[in-house]
């Protein structure tokens, strides 16, 4: 069991495959990208299997997100989804994507095991989309979402981040836009992980000011808090359902004393936090041929110093010194 000192239990693992991206987002990382990781320093695709089955057969974990970067990217990633999958216990899969690719690998990955996909779409606007992306692909993550739903990878959610003067004003077109075609909509707070520090706490989009603009034109009640457990989202039933919108406040509400949440990085790195400033290695130990148990040893001392919080609570908070890229989001 993944246990901290503050009683914590983290079951959700995320797992970043590639520090690589196809698009540019402007509150990820800069126009001209950034130094990738070589390719002896990411782990392989047996040693990303080897690291889950230690998490899900030894340590606890019951979820597991693959992330990036862009995981579509992953050469392997079929293959890694079909493996965990047959793992004993199975644990629930899902994929963060931009969706770029899924349109042609939608249908497989279902196959494989995968069991629902997170979609990043920021606009309904195409030209907003290439201002926010540097990249000419609105249709393609139209198309991508499309077939996400049409393979059974539900329920779609769609993760939103509202930037002022961009996308700002579309928060209840977007809303409109995911109830008619079946989508779950998550509003993200912006984050501290863009790689060229540009982040300002004072001209960000608050989860205030969201859920204000979504009530100009829905009727939102708010779920349970019975229902949210660990979840980093808050939701409301949108016109008395069945639909819900989801708010991730992760710097004006954290939610940090629910986090169930451990990391994986795509060069074998073991991140309490997404906004950690320290690292574990299990590569090294896997490379030296350390034994599961070794492994799940270290994993278990790795989170057993996990902080209390973010730290995004604090004014002065100063940004991880890896990019979103490179930790997985």
């Amino acid at each position: 069991m993944l246990i901290d000192t503050y009683d914590r239990v983290a079951t959700d693992l995320r797992v970043s495959l590639t520090d690589r991206c196809n698009l540019r987002c402007t509150y990820c990382m800069p126009e001209e990208g950034l130094q990738w990781l070589a390719k002896p320093d990411l782990l392989s695709d047996d040693e990303i299997v080897r690291l889950v089955r230690v998490a899900v057969t030894l340590l606890g974990v019951t979820e597991v997100r693959f992330t990036g970067g862009e995981p579509l990217l992953r050469p392997g990633l079929v293959s890694i989804v079909q493996q965990c999958a047959a793992l004993d216990p199975r644990p629930r899969m899902s994929l963060t994507t931009n969706g770029i690719g899924l349109k042609r690998t939608a249908a497989a990955l279902k196959d494989a095991g995968l069991d629902r996909v997170n979609v990043s779409l920021d606009t309904l606007r195409p030209e907003v989309f290439k201002t926010l992306t540097r990249r000419d692909r609105h249709h393609d993550v139209l198309a991508g979402l499309a077939a996400a739903h049409e393979a059974g990878l539900t329920p779609v959610k769609v993760n939103t981040v509202l930037m002022p003067g961009l996308n700002d004003d579309e928060a209840p077109d977007l809303l409109a836009w995911a109830v008619e075609h079946g989508y779950e909509l998550r509003f993200i707070e912006q984050m501290p992980l863009d790689a060229q520090h540009g982040w300002k706490r004072d001209g960000m989009i608050t989860a205030g000011d969201i859920l204000a603009s979504l009530r100009t034109r829905f009727d939102l009640t708010p779920e349970d808090d019975g229902e949210r457990g660990s979840a980093p989202a808050e939701r409301w039933t949108v016109d008395g359902g069945p639909h819900r919108v989801g708010v991730i406040a992760s710097v004006t509400r954290p939610f940090c004393r629910a986090c169930d949440r451990t990391r994986l990085t795509a060069d074998g790195q073991v991140r309490t936090c997404l906004f950690a400033r320290e690292e574990t290695d299990l590569r090294g130990a896997l490379r030296s041929e350390a034994p599961d148990e070794e492994i799940a040893r270290i994993w278990k001392l790795a989170m057993w110093g996990k902080k209390a919080g973010s730290g995004l609570d604090d004014p002065t908070f100063l940004q991880p010194d890896r990019p979103m890229s490179a930790i997985g989001g």
